[in-house]
Parts: C-alpha cells; structure tokens; sequence
C-alpha cells in the first residue's frame, strides 16, 4: 500500500466506530484493534462469546464440472474427498513448496466450492488460481471456473462456549440445512436472514467453539446488531484483533506472514498432513518435501511476565539457534508463550517436559549456559519447548 492509498474499510466500519473501536492498519484495510481491553476481549471469548468483523478476508468461488479435480490439482489437500456440506483447512503452495496461503476450503456442492484466503493474500491466491484454472483447462479435464467475490459479501464470527447459544436465539436467522446442535466442527448450514442468503459454518481462529457466518454486505450491519442482541445476556462482547491475536497463540494456530511464508514449507511448520499421504499431481509437489536441515516451528513457554515479541532471538548455549515468530502474555495461561523456528538440533536437545513453567515464577536474570533461552531486549529469559496447542478447550 503506498502512501497515497487509504486502508479499506469493511462494510461494519460505522459500527465499530458507534462503539467506540481503536483501530489499525492491517493488510491493507482500517480494522478494530480493541473496543475496551484486550484482556477483557480475550477473557470472553473463552469465559463466553466474542464478535468478530473479519470482513477483510478473502472469498473465492469455484465452480463447474472439474471444480473438484481442478482444486485437488491447484492445492495441497484432496479436496474431492470432502464432501457437501463440508470444509478443510489447507494450503496453496508456490513450485517450489513454499507456502502462498493457508485457506479454509468449504464444498457447496458437486461441482461449486468457497475457498477463504487471507486479507493479505487474496490477490496472490486469486491470481494462482486464475493461472492454474488456465493450465488446467488446457489438459483433458478443464471444466472450472475462479471467480473473487471477496467485494460482495462481509463474514462475521462468534466464538465462544455461548456461542451456540446465541446463534439459536438470532432474531432474523432461519436455518435451512441442519440444526444447530447437529452441526459438527468444520460443517457448515445454508441459511437465511431477513430473506438474504446466509453461509454458517461451524469454524473460527480462536480454539473455541463458535460458527463464521457468511453474507452480503447490504445486510452485514442488520446482522452485526442481530446477533449482539442476541448475546445480550450471555456475555457476548464485540472483539479486535488484538484479543483475536493472543487467542489463536494460545491455540497454536499459525498466522501468514509469521509461522507461514513464501520461505516455508508446510512440514516446517508441522503442517505435513496437510498434503495426503501418496497425493500427487499438485502444484508444489516436488518441493513441498521437508528440507533436511530446515528450521521446525515449535512452542516455547517462559517463566514471568516478559513476553518474547516476533524476532526476538532464541539462544542454546549462547549461541543463536532459532527467532521467535509470534509471542505474547498467554492471558487464559498467565505466563509468556511464542512459536519460534529453531534448529532441529536445538529443538530435539532442548524438547523438555510438556509442563509449563510455574506461573508465578518471577522473570529471570538469565538462563545457564547450555539450556535454551529467547533473548528480551538484552535480557535471556530460560525457555521451554512445549507441546502445542497451549490451550485446549474443554468439550
């Protein structure tokens, strides 16, 4: 974005202003960072339901009578096994494996899908897909579409152990596929609200339950005030990136542009499975291999209160093995917590217990010599690798 270009706004702007939202640059577009305290935004999400506006994603449909074999060509995963009324999370790769996007991949039917990419990317995906359509309707299949209807529609999450709860009693929302409760993770349920058609899925970026919901942007607003009337009595409070940042760290999910980059690929990153065992004949493919030597993502968890932001350098033995590449206060957890790349070296030498650090340890001085460290503004704070997620949700 040059300096003459003003940040897009989603069609929820005039809400978030109405409720008094802070507000930053993010991929190219003006989005609420908090309307309060991020603290307090992260607690509810996982105490109750957060509102999220992520309207600055990416829509992408594909259709027509090879859609299926086309995005089993075009993407990482098989997506011609999922069936309707299904999602997948996957992944776009570039020739040489690196990582273009991770997307979540919804089938609408036999031959019509709905690929969300993220705000950042949309362009490249839109735009590797357009190429990949035109290599793959050259070959004996070919009948497939792309079409970036990103423009068109705004997306709305809640997240959160209400948010069930709230999503029933939306004034406004009539389902049409299945019910609520019978709607698993990674489903989703055509609908309507207030006769305009509505996509609800059952997915989210924050480790809890909660659905992401799907419609035109003539009736975005009407729904944003629908469903926090809905969440009037639940707990529900509108959200901000910042709240959505700690939530998805806490979760272990990767965010492009820090765990995921053009540079990785997807086993790195400890997303292997994302490409089906025996899959080939997918663009990426000869790449998409682990590269020996490579730098694997792990968990890290710290003691104090010191939080170890993205680049700060991860130390063993004094020496620079690793750079942090997300990191923060794990709010639910009450210690730091980050995801780094590391040496596979370091990481098999310093893997310790899945026990977190004691949450009230105060911050180190320093780490000794040998053990593994990130290094604060000048100050080493001892490190853990630890399983990720962080934090699991009870079901």
């Amino acid at each position: 974005m040059t300096e003459a270009q003003e940040p897009r706004q989603t069609p929820l702007a005039a809400e978030h202003e109405a409720l008094g939202a802070a507000f930053t640059d993010f991929a190219g577009w003006r989005m609420p960072v908090r309307y309060g305290s991020d603290l307090a935004e992260h607690a509810a999400v996982r105490e109750a339901a957060g509102l999220f506006d992520l309207s600055h994603m990416g829509e992408i449909f594909v259709h027509g009578a090879d859609a299926a074999g086309f995005l089993d060509y075009a993407l990482a995963g098989r997506l011609s096994a999922v069936a309707s009324g299904r999602a997948k999370y996957t992944m776009i790769l570039a020739e040489d494996g690196g990582v273009i996007d991770d997307l979540v991949v919804y089938r609408l039917g036999d031959d019509r899908f709905l690929v969300i990419a993220n705000a950042g990317n949309r362009g490249a995906v839109r735009d590797a897909m357009a190429e990949r359509a035109g290599a793959f309707r050259q070959g004996p299949d070919g009948a497939v579409d792309v079409e970036d209807v990103s423009d068109d529609y705004a997306l709305i999450a809640v997240q959160g152990p209400a948010a069930q709860a709230i999503a029933e009693r939306t004034e406004g929302i009539e389902a049409l596929g299945a019910p609520w409760a019978e709607q698993r993770g990674y489903g989703w349920t055509d609908a309507s609200f207030g006769g305009a058609p509505l996509l609800i899925a059952r997915t989210g970026y924050t480790g809890e339950d909660g659905f992401e919901l799907l419609i035109e942007n003539g009736m975005a607003s009407s729904l944003w005030r629908a469903l926090l009337a809905a969440g009037e009595g639940h707990g529900l409070v509108p959200a901000g990136l910042g709240a959505r940042d700690t939530l998805r760290l806490e979760a272990g999910m990767p965010l492009y542009g820090h765990e995921l980059t053009r540079d990785v690929v997807p086993a790195q990153a400890g997303l292997g499975r994302v490409i089906p065992e025996g899959k080939t004949g997918f663009v990426g493919e000869a790449g998409a291999e682990p590269r020996p030597g490579a730098r694997v993502l792990v968990g890290l968890s710290l003691p104090g209160r010191r939080a170890a932001r993205a680049g700060a350098p991860v130390l063993l033995g004094g020496k620079a093995v690793g750079e942090v590449t997300s990191g923060a206060l794990g709010p639910t957890l009450g210690h730091p917590i980050a995801m780094a790349y590391v040496d596979p070296a370091a990481a098999e030498a310093s893997a310790g217990p899945s026990a977190q650090p004691d949450r009230n340890a105060p911050s180190a001085g320093g780490a000794p010599a040998g053990e593994l460290a990130v290094d604060v503004r000048g100050t080493r704070i001892p490190a853990v690798i630890t399983p990720m997620p962080f934090y699991r949700r009870k079901k």
